[in-house]
């Protein structure tokens, strides 16, 4: 859990995905490629080194996504810290495609797995489009490689400002395995070339 814990420090999300200036948005406003302001996670808590709290699976890597209730079914890529000291995204040219910090926790395993995925690309709406729809309550599952299947329900479904984003609450270290869905929100500023906003959806392994 420390190599996770030293990349979380420099971790940021900002996945506005590769859309072309000149094309509309599906609100109707213009975006340039690929955002890239976003928050840093937060210092080393305890939670990674206490007892497992609750329900846990052992470590494997996801393979599938799939959340019903916004039609979502798509594979896994692996994210890594890049050199600005940022997640780097999943590839923009793929709208069906979702990112797993892999040097984290992976889906299931006690602690915080962080899972980011597009809005909307060049041309399309993208995977994490439908993201907000979700609510309290909803589950999603993910398809790992050990061949279990973990199962999540949604505890909450909250946007924050980039410039005031909750890392200790979002990334922190817990004893509990959890899931955290993530993509860009809100307006785009053409100035700073970035969404204003992440959308965050808090999860836990049921």
């Amino acid at each position: 859990m420390t190599l996770c814990a030293v990349a979380l420090l420099i971790l940021a999300v900002g996945l506005a995905g590769g859309r072309d200036p000149s094309s509309p948005s599906p609100g109707g406003s213009a975006r340039p490629p690929q955002a890239q302001q976003a928050p840093q996670a937060p210092k080393v808590g305890a939670g990674a080194s206490a007892r497992p709290v609750g329900k846990h699976l052992p470590r494997s890597r996801p393979e599938r996504l799939r959340i019903p209730k916004i039609s979502v079914d798509a594979p896994f890529t692996d994210l890594a810290i890049g050199p600005t000291g940022q997640l780097q995204p999943p590839p923009a040219a793929d709208t069906n495609l979702v990112g797993w910090f892999a040097k984290g926790p992976s889906p299931g395993e006690t602690g915080t797995s962080v899972i980011a995925g597009h809005v909307d690309t060049k041309t399309s709406a993208a995977v994490f489009a439908g993201l907000s729809e979700l609510e309290k309550g909803d589950v999603f599952q993910i398809r790992r490689a050990d061949l279990r299947i973990a199962t999540f329900e949604v505890d909450s479904v909250e946007t924050f400002a980039k410039d005031d984003f909750p890392s200790e609450r979002v990334y922190g270290d817990t004893p509990r395995a959890l899931v955290r869905l993530i993509t860009c929100a809100g307006d785009y500023d053409h100035a700073a070339k970035d969404y204003m906003d992440n959308l965050v959806v808090f999860a836990h392994l049921r």
